[in-house]
Order: structure tokens, then C-alpha cells, then sequence
């Protein structure tokens, strides 16, 4: 399926969304490798199999190489563990937990296979799907770092909202069916 037939897909009351795909698909904010990085590590992150496949064969259209595509799943992959450790040592008030070591392996962030800040802003793209506040804050500091502008990072989440909302949406319909 192209992000076209998904858009084509999207019922009438998600006209937005289908709006907002497109116009994020052409976006030049970010260079593609960003971009459609975001998009996989977005659909990674919340799983939906027609918005995988779909963000995918675009993702590949545009060039996205395998290496990229595979770092961004991995970014998805980490955050999916690390915005719910973190996330739960945020919100419970035994801040103890926190000065734990966490004891949980994420080699992959010392080399994710891409440049770090494409990484970093993927991670930041999930952090958001999953709400997680804590890993928010962290990966914009290093985004900042990298010099990557609010507009950049506000273009990671703003994909990353589009591709949770669309997801919804078809799991949604999927389910009424």
C-alpha cells in the first residue's frame, strides 16, 4: 500500500489527517533522511500493519537507505522500553527509583547506524507517540547540540502526531469492522 492509497483509505471525518500526511510527505523542513526516518520510527512506534507498510514503501520511494530505515526502527525499538522505564520513574513518587541504575541494555544508542542527530531526532518522534515527557526534554537537549532548529524539531513532532493519529484511525475502523 503507497501513502497515497492510505490517504485514499482515511474516512471522511479524518480529512485533516489525510491533509496533514501529504502535506508532511512533502515537507522541506528536514532533509529525507530526517523526514521519512520520523515516519518509520512513528509507525514503528504504534504498530498499525496498513500504516507500517505504508510509511515504508514511501520511506523506500524516497530513497530512505536500509541503514536509516533499520536505525529508526531501533529507535523505535529503544524508546518503546526506555519511554516506559523512564516515564514510570517520572511519575511515582518514590523518587528512589530514580537513583537506581537502570540495568537495562541500549547499546544500540552508542551506534544507532545513522548520524546521531537523525537518531535523536527519531527517538524524540517516538518519545512524543509514547508520551513519555522525561525522554522528551532529553533528546531535544541533544538535538540542540546538533544544532537542529525548534522548526526541525517541531516537524519531528509534528509527523510523528500525524502518523499516532492516522494509526488510530485505522485501527479504529479496522476494529468496527
Amino acid at each position: 500500500m503507497s501513502l497515497d492509497t492510505l490517504r485514499e483509505t482515511l474516512p471522511a471525518y479524518a480529512k485533516d489527517l489525510s491533509l496533514n500526511l501529504s502535506s508532511l510527505a512533502g515537507e522541506t523542513i528536514l532533509n529525507d533522511q530526517q523526514k521519512w526516518g520520523c515516519f518509520v520510527a512513528s509507525a514503528y512506534a504504534v504498530g498499525v500493519p496498513a500504516v507500517v507498510k505504508a510509511v515504508n514503501a514511501a520511506a523506500a520511494e524516497a530513497g530512505l537507505s536500509e541503514e536509516a530505515q533499520t536505525a529508526a526502527k531501533a529507535a523505535a525499538a529503544i524508546m518503546g522500553m526506555n519511554n516506559v522505564y523512564y516515564r514510570a520513574l517520572h511519575l511515582m513518587e518514590n523518587h528512589e527509583y530514580r537513583t537506581l541504575p537502570a540495568r537495562l541494555r541500549m547499546n544500540i544508542l552508542g551506534n544507532p547506524g545513522a548520524p546521531k542527530a537523525d537518531f535523536e531526532l527519531w527517538s524524540l518522534a517516538v518519545s512524543a507517540v509514547n508520551g513519555c515527557g522525561m525522554c522528551m526534554d532529553a533528546h531535544e537537549v541533544e538535538l540542540k547540540k546538533h544544532s537542529l532548529s525548534n522548526v526541525q524539531i517541531q516537524a519531528g513532532l509534528r509527523i510523528a502526531a500525524v502518523v499516532n493519529a492516522v494509526s488510530r484511525v485505522v485501527a479504529g475502523d479496522a476494529a468496527a469492522a
